[in-house]
């Protein structure tokens, strides 16, 4: 960073810093992942510099003779991996392109239906702090006290209530979505049918993960998933979806500008058409199996730990670990991890006791350390180092008889944290493995 280093030595040194901190520890949020050099380096470019209100020869501003073509590039490739009539690159990220979605399409009021987000649902699918939850209203499908989707249920549900649109989505949901039963039931309750594949969008072109588009009206997705692209965001239209409505491509549009948005970001439109290019190899979809097949390997190798696992494990990229009964918070287990090189988040887990700021789970996944070259023989590592981690916690908390309450308190948790060994020597065997498996620059 030449150039930086010469103006801003501060920005310099956390960027440093944040490169430091990838190379050293193992990103297993599920909804993470690296990205190549080349990704990297558009993002960078100096396409950030042109305001591009409107869309492909059809702007606001002069001087957009190749902003145009980056822009019909980037949708042209949308379609061709996806094999869907329609398309729009311009959402910044996930949330704003689901209202997008909304907004096109329904009138506020209107009733949408989503998987409850304290069992693995989205906030953008109808909570009520959520503007999707605000000016629409919202009912949900749920899962099992096994903690499978209750199909069963959900058209009882939608038979009842009549949504206008039901929301076939995940965020930390750890098993595949059954979408034609989805628009089974959709279509007895006449409702429109959008799949929200944020997390699963690299899965599905990968073939290892069910294609929601011959059974969905709509398809949202971000880029910066398994898809391994910049941020941003994918509005797609399949062909179901235009025969119901033939406007319905030219609604969304209208909804992302000038409804929601202004001028759109060209450097990660044109990010977003190097990840599509790299998504069109060989070599991916050798990634994407490897992902199963690492998610499922860890799944095991931890259940064989000890631990109890949502849905009884994954046939995706993520996990949730069910702490229940070691009656701790996943605040204090993410926290620990953390601190033992292994970042994954605290996360709800189904009919969970806990509040939602100090939930019963950890979520993990698989993405990005496959990424990276892992494969099962790390997985079985990683397994083992999170096991001991939780109990050596669960044993220091123990013996100090707090309760959850006294770990609400940061401060109490750091204390817990430091007097493990089992933390400490976690970190240095994840440095370890990083040293083995550095970040990639391509693909």
């Amino acid at each position: 960073m030449p150039y930086l280093n010469k103006t801003d030595l501060k920005m310099a040194a956390l960027i440093k810093a944040e490169e430091k901190r990838q190379n050293e520890t193992l990103m297993m949020i599920p909804s993470e992942n690296h990205t190549s050099q080349a990704v990297r380096e558009v993002v960078g470019s100096l396409l950030q510099d042109k305001y591009c209100e409107g869309y492909p020869f059809k702007r606001y501003y002069q001087g957009q003779e190749n902003y145009d073509k980056i822009e019909d590039l980037c949708r042209e490739r949308v379609k061709q991996c996806f094999r869907v009539p329609y398309c729009n690159v311009q959402a910044l990220s996930g949330a704003p392109a689901n209202l997008a979605v909304y907004f096109a399409l329904l009138k506020p009021g209107d009733k949408i239906m989503g998987l409850r987000m304290d069992q693995g649902g989205h906030i953008t699918h109808g909570l009520k702090v959520n503007v999707s939850g605000t000016f629409f209203n919202s009912v949900f499908y749920h899962v099992d006290r096994e903690g499978f989707i209750d199909y069963d249920a959900m058209e009882e549900i939608a038979l009842k209530e009549k949504p206008k649109m039901i929301i076939a989505g995940i965020t930390s949901y750890p098993l595949a979505l059954d979408f034609k039963r989805f628009s089974a039931i959709a279509e007895k309750c006449g409702a429109l049918l959008m799949a929200d594949m944020s997390h699963v969008a690299g899965l599905i072109l990968a073939g290892v993960y069910p294609n929601p588009v011959p059974y969905c009206h709509i398809i949202t997705a971000t880029t910066h998933k398994t898809l391994r692209g910049p941020r941003g965001a994918l509005i797609m239209v399949s062909d179901k979806g235009l025969r119901a409505d033939p406007q319905m491509g030219e609604r969304i549009d209208k909804a992302v500008f000038p409804g929601l948005q202004g001028g759109p970001h060209e450097n990660n439109i044109a990010g977003i058409a190097v990840a599509l290019k790299e998504a069109q190899k060989p070599a991916f979809k050798r990634y994407g199996r490897q992902i199963v097949k690492n998610a499922a390997y860890l799944a095991q190798c931890l259940k064989d730990g000890g631990l109890k696992l949502c849905a009884g494990g994954t046939n995706t990229h993520l996990m949730v670990i069910d702490l229940q009964e070691f009656k701790v918070s996943g605040n204090l287990i993410a926290e620990a991890l953390e601190q033992g090189g292994i970042v994954a988040n605290r996360n709800a887990v189904p009919y969970d006791p806990n509040p939602p700021f100090y939930p019963s789970g950890i979520r993990l996944g698989a993405p990005a350390v496959t990424s990276r070259g892992m494969k099962e023989k790390e997985m079985k590592l990683i397994a083992q180092l999170i096991a001991e981690i939780i109990r050596d916690i669960v044993s220091i908390k123990d013996k100090s008889g707090l309760t959850l309450e006294d770990e609400k308190k940061k401060a109490t948790r750091d204390k817990i944290i430091a007097k493990s060994a089992v933390v400490k020597k976690s970190k240095q065997k994840v440095r370890q493995l990083c040293a083995r498996f550095p970040l990639p620059n391509s693909y």
